[in-house]
């Protein structure tokens, strides 16, 4: 042991490996250390494993909240004011980086700032930056990295046309019976079937659910939102064909053309949010990248604030999260 020391090297880095497989604090350091001792081993070791990012080609930016909203005193003593409850997070899609890092909050200055800290070096290296169709998020890149090509994530678009024929059908249901949907009612029981994609269905099943709701709802809205969403998947598809200019200009005019045609205000505002985000995704058309790496990074930083059962300081809740959420440390599981 060290001079001054109370316990060996070996027992602190046993502690921290324990902490680092996911274990909580306490319960890693349980009859061995207590939570100081066995925390500050856990931040002697990820310190030294958790170098600055180095720079990436392919960018990826969403949210995740971070608890419940909380609430503080203001700095004056008078009032309330209310904690940032949304952490940004930055992960490298086309390398083995993991989380890059996290920026407080999801407003267009912190992004810009988080960008800014890494040098104008680290920023030039990016290339493409994939995220939800965010406008703050494309203001802080488009500021920030001005020549980034954004890629707006196809499955967030198709999650908007889902909306669209949920919104519909709900609507509908409304107009004609004067309540909720039951489970007696077609449209209620096809819901799921709605949301599934064509190829996905086998034919009887499709054929019952445009049978069922085509008796059901005679003005055919439902079943008119349900196309548009799968001429919007199959305009999405052309980036696995090679995102070809004269089959993504067919797709999209047959899309456009649908959803004016309707007449439906859900299908008009879809197609206006598409028309808005065009730049973005073609850009997803034509590389066929998208942000499902940071959707992943998202589900490996909840559930690291679930094992600690909460994070009170920022810093140990960052440390801990890029850790869990670096793919050199993950822990390889043997079948």
């Amino acid at each position: 042991m060290p001079a001054g020391a109370r316990v060996t090297g070996r027992l602190r880095r046993h502690v921290a490996d324990r902490i680092g497989d996911g274990l909580p604090v306490s319960v890693a350091g349980e009859g061995l250390l207590g939570w100081p001792a066995a925390h500050a081993a856990f931040v002697d070791a990820v310190t030294a494993a958790l170098p600055d990012p180095e720079p990436v080609a392919v960018l990826g930016i969403d949210e995740t909240r971070r608890g419940k909203p909380r609430w503080t005193r203001a700095a004056d003593g008078e009032g309330w004011v209310k904690l940032e409850t949304f952490e940004t997070n930055f992960v490298d899609l086309a390398g083995t980086q993991g989380l890059l890092g996290q920026a407080s909050g999801r407003t267009k200055t912190n992004v810009v700032a988080w960008l800014d800290e890494r040098g104008q070096a680290w920023k030039d290296a990016v290339e493409v930056v994939a995220m939800d169709p965010c406008a703050t998020y494309r203001a802080a890149v488009a500021e920030a990295l001005p020549h980034a090509l954004i890629v707006a994530d196809h499955f967030h678009l198709v999650r908007l046309a889902n909306q669209a024929v949920t919104d519909v059908r709900r609507r509908v249901t409304w107009a004609t019976h004067g309540r909720r949907g039951r489970a007696v009612d077609p449209e209620w029981a096809q819901r799921r079937r709605l949301l599934r994609g064509y190829e996905r269905l086998k034919p009887e099943q499709f054929a019952r659910m445009w049978n069922e709701l085509t008796d059901a709802d005679p003005s055919g809205k439902i079943l008119t939102a349900w196309i548009a969403k799968e001429e919007l998947r199959r305009l999405l598809a052309c980036a696995r064909t090679g995102g070809h200019r004269h089959e993504i200009s067919t797709r999209l005019h047959r899309f456009n053309a649908w959803c004016a045609d309707s007449k439906l205000p859900e299908l008009e505002r879809l197609a206006s949010t598409i028309e808005a985000w065009w730049p973005e995704v073609l850009g997803f058309l034509q590389t066929g990248i998208t942000n499902a790496g940071t959707e992943a990074t998202n589900r490996t930083v909840k559930t690291a604030a679930r094992t600690a059962y909460g994070f009170r300081n920022l810093d140990n809740q960052r440390r801990r999260v890029r850790f869990a959420c670096t793919r050199r440390n993950r822990r390889v599981t043997v079948c």
